[in-house]
């Protein structure tokens, strides 16, 4: 059986973002203790005639812990409030005058009071209020053996720690309670971003099913009527396409049952067919009706159907957000079929890629508030899981001068796209 080491406990304001908060306790803590100790000599014997020994033994007990109590403020307590009902007993044993304070001298109601808001930082409701009714407890019962009868100062420290304790516990409830905000909100956006990814890759699975039904369709088709285009087919050949056409049925009816899961209320236009390099045309005629003045260079490349749907919803997810972000932008979309040389085990290889660039310059009316708050919530996510989907690769990011660019490389051979 393995035994979990214990964490060591943290230093009051560890978490703090800023250098000099994490170390204000320390500060705090060695300036009480430097200037408590002496202090406390001096007093007890100059001012209460304590013998030397026993005020500098009160003392260090008294002031020394302070510094633990910046990581350990409960055990901090237990020696301090020990030594302090300590000292008040002590106190009796000699005459000091009565206008001074008793049971707790200045320095130690100091001291307390301070050790009191590092409790309130770190420790429990509960636990700060077993502390106030220790104290109140230890001043009431030490008020029977009062040298000079019970005054109202005698009550000091409890009315001092008290307040203290329920200042130190609500600053540190208010700070916990934005730490979870803060982690809460993190762990939301998180979320947001996931099921922003995953919406999108259902709804490229939704659009893509049409493209690959098609041709499915095609397949099972061609397989079917293979025997009656084509004269005196031999047996097996003939038994070899009606397996074709089955397996092609086959894979048609799992594809339909598979885009029942995907889709939703909402996908009911998606029965259209999928839009692709012609429609482009359109999406930059009806941005620039939209007060976009756009400049389209179009590619009349024949484009594998997947490859032409990606480019379409690249462009139309790029124009969109100058639509929101930079209306009235100068803008230009091109598309270009380009050929470049890649090397291979079998030698150099031509490559043929689909360009799709959208270049848009600064607004030149920038809003006073974006149009949309939160837009259609896919944006780059799915333009990076389009650009995935075919092996393609994607430039997107802010110009040196103003505006935006999204520069995405499609494959168009089918060996690229593996």
């Amino acid at each position: 059986m393995t035994s979990v080491e214990e964490e060591p406990p943290r230093a009051l304001l560890a978490g703090a973002s800023r250098r000099w908060v994490r170390l204000l306790p320390w500060a705090v803590a060695f300036v009480l203790s430097v200037a408590l100790l002496p202090t406390t000599i001096q007093v007890l014997t100059a001012d209460y005639g304590l013998n030397g020994g026993i005020a500098s033994a009160l003392a260090v007990a008294q002031a020394a812990p302070l510094l633990l109590a910046v990581v350990r403020p409960l055990q901090a307590w237990y020696v301090i409030f020990a030594a302090d009902v300590a000292g008040a007993l002590a106190l009796l044993t000699v005459d000091f005058k009565e206008q001074l304070l008793w049971p707790f001298p200045p320095m130690e109601i100091v001291g307390y009071v301070g050790l009191c808001l590092a409790l309130g930082l770190r420790e429990p409701r509960r636990t700060l209020l077993l502390v106030w009714l220790a104290t109140a407890a230890a001043n009431v019962g030490l008020g029977f053996f009062a040298p000079n009868g019970a005054s109202a100062m005698n009550v000091l420290l409890t009315i001092l720690s008290g307040v203290v304790l329920v200042l130190g516990g609500a600053l540190r409830e208010r700070y916990d309670a934005q730490r979870r905000l803060a982690e809460q909100e993190t762990i939301s956006e998180a979320e947001r971003d996931r099921r922003t990814l995953l919406e999108e890759r259902a709804r490229i699975a939704r659009e893509l099913h049409d493209v690959v039904a098609h041709h499915m369709s095609v397949i099972t088709v061609q397989a079917d009527t293979a025997a009656y285009r084509l004269e005196r087919l031999p047996p097996d050949v003939q038994e070899e396409f009606t397996s074709i056409a089955a397996t092609s049925r086959e894979s048609l009816g799992e594809m339909r049952r598979l885009l029942g899961v995907l889709r939703n209320e909402e996908a009911n236009g998606e029965l259209a067919p999928q839009p692709g390099l012609t429609r482009i045309g359109q999406l930059v005629e009806a941005t620039a009706r939209a007060g976009v003045p756009v400049e389209f260079t179009p590619c009349d490349a024949d484009v594998p159907e997947a490859v032409g749907l990606s480019a379409y919803r690249i462009v139309q997810e790029a124009l969109a957000n100058v639509v929101r972000h930079a209306p009235g932008a100068p803008t230009q979309v091109s598309l270009s079929e380009s050929v470049s040389e890649s090397e291979s085990e079998s030698g150099s290889e031509d490559s043929a890629r689909l360009t799709v660039l959208v270049v848009n310059g600064p607004s030149p009316e920038p809003p006073a508030a974006p149009l949309e708050e939160g837009g259609t919530g896919h944006g780059l996510v799915g333009m990076r899981e389009r650009v995935r989907l075919v092996g393609g690769t994607l430039d997107a990011g802010p110009l040196p001068g103003g505006g935006f660019r999204v520069a995405a490389q499609l494959p168009l051979t089918e060996k690229d796209f593996t």
